[in-house]
């Protein structure tokens, strides 16, 4: 079939009236995006090869790539040389610490770890309830961890997840778990976060803060405030964390 407007953007119309006037490539995309939020192909799965895809939409192998590479460069699809394109999962190590900023100053990887202080389920408040686009009184879990690098308490995260779509969440089934929290939101909850933004302002250490991060009242950390999205742009988490930068630094990409 050739690449013609008319051609390939007659099935799509079917498929996605809306998407009409948008990039063919990105009709694409936004049609396997709706396979991944579907879970046609779980974390860590092969998706269907280009041929294959191009097949099912009816439109050429090099506007399925084109597709392809956006997803790839959003970190939601991986390419594997000689073995297929697969739907990233945060148990992968390329994947797992891309939302966490934090990079030593001299260049060692540290070895992390987590302690959970605490797991409930709560009302969310009125600004939680907001950023999750829940309804004022809908129930979420709340959890409160540590994160250590080399055994140094490094980052207090306070969490708050959709009460419907983490039930069964407990503490004890944080304990148990030993793997990254986004793997373990993928593979017991089948909740991927695909995408997060995130604010960033220096704040000083209250005392509750201090006593958990083994530093002085009063000493300067780094507050992020990160909204984690799953397909479809739906909110997932808000996540509040306050870091110690004495030995680290806050990296980013800017595009």
């Amino acid at each position: 079939m050739s690449e013609s407007a008319t051609s390939d953007r007659a099935p799509l119309a079917e498929r996605n009236a809306s998407a009409a006037f948008s990039p063919l490539y990105q009709q694409i995309k936004a049609l396997l995006l709706q396979s991944l939020d579907r879970g046609e192909w779980k974390p860590g799965e092969a998706i269907p090869s280009e041929l294959e895809l191009a097949g099912r939409f009816q439109v050429s192998q090099g506007t399925v790539r084109k597709a392809i590479d956006e997803l790839a460069a959003d970190n939601l699809l991986i390419r594997r040389q000689g073995k297929g394109t697969f739907v990233a999962t945060h148990h992968e190590a390329r994947v797992r610490y891309r939302f966490l900023r934090m990079a030593p100053d001299d260049n060692h990887q540290p070895v992390s770890g987590s302690q959970i202080l605490e797991c409930r389920r709560i009302k969310a408040p009125a600004d939680i309830a907001r950023l999750l686009d829940l309804r004022s009184g809908e129930t979420v879990v709340n959890m409160r961890r540590v994160l250590s690098f080399d055994q140094v308490p490094t980052i207090l995260d306070d969490i708050w997840l959709p009460g419907a779509a983490f039930k069964g969440l407990t503490a004890d089934s944080l304990d148990r778990y030993r793997g990254p929290l986004y793997g373990l939101f993928e593979s017991e909850f089948g909740v991927s976060m695909v995408r997060a933004e995130e604010k960033i302002k220096a704040v000083a250490a209250s005392d509750d803060a201090a006593k958990w991060l083994l530093v002085q009242p009063g000493s300067a950390l780094l507050l992020v405030e990160r909204l984690s999205y799953t397909y479809g742009d739906r909110p997932m988490e808000v996540r509040r964390g306050l870091y110690v930068t004495e030995k680290f630094h806050y990296r980013n990409t800017l595009n």
